[in-house]
């Protein structure tokens, strides 16, 4: 899993372990990528979006990716190689508030080399159980354990998924 620091001067999860991403903007909407999403990427990304979001979030990821890491899906972006993992929304009490989901891309689909703008600091990839020994948010930790889940899948049962899983509460609730 590549993850990389917060800084302390972060408002939201200052000092933590976390995956590279960040917001949908405007220009996503509209960017054309070199490949489309895998169908089975799109119609899960889908069922909580329509067309043009959908396509934007997989866009931003792209982006977020290349700008926090310094790896990139080509220019404009392959989206071909993206796997939807799930959807994790805060709850409305909470003071800073997300609502994020997350991608998955497989290391060789990336070119470029480890650095980014500085936003995370220490990147670099964690073996799935290194990652899970160490102190992480809540939500972090359970991204990790569904991705442990879905790496144990096949590549027909994660075609087949006709839901994705949402963290809503700190439980998991399909989509």
């Amino acid at each position: 899993m590549l993850m990389g620091m917060r800084g302390a001067k972060h408002r939201f999860m200052p000092n933590r372990l976390v995956f590279p991403g960040g917001a949908v903007e405007r220009a996503d909407l509209a960017a054309p990528p070199a490949t489309p999403l895998p169908p089975h990427t799109e119609r899960l990304l889908r069922k909580a979006a329509d067309e043009r979001l959908a396509q934007g979030i997989a866009v931003a990821a792209a982006r977020e990716l290349e700008e926090e890491t310094g790896l990139s899906l080509g220019t404009p972006p392959r989206l071909d190689a993206l796997e939807y993992l799930c959807r994790a929304i805060t709850p409305p009490p909470s003071p800073i508030r997300f609502n994020a989901r997350f991608l998955l891309v497989p290391e060789e689909a990336v070119t470029g080399t480890l650095g980014g703008d500085g936003e995370l600091e220490n990147l670099r990839f964690y073996a799935i159980g290194e990652a899970l020994a160490l102190d992480l948010a809540l939500p972090t930790r359970l991204v990790i354990e569904r991705a442990q889940l879905w790496l144990a899948m096949d590549d027909t049962a994660r075609r087949a998924r006709t839901e994705a899983p949402i963290l809503r509460d700190r439980s998991w609730r399909m989509e």
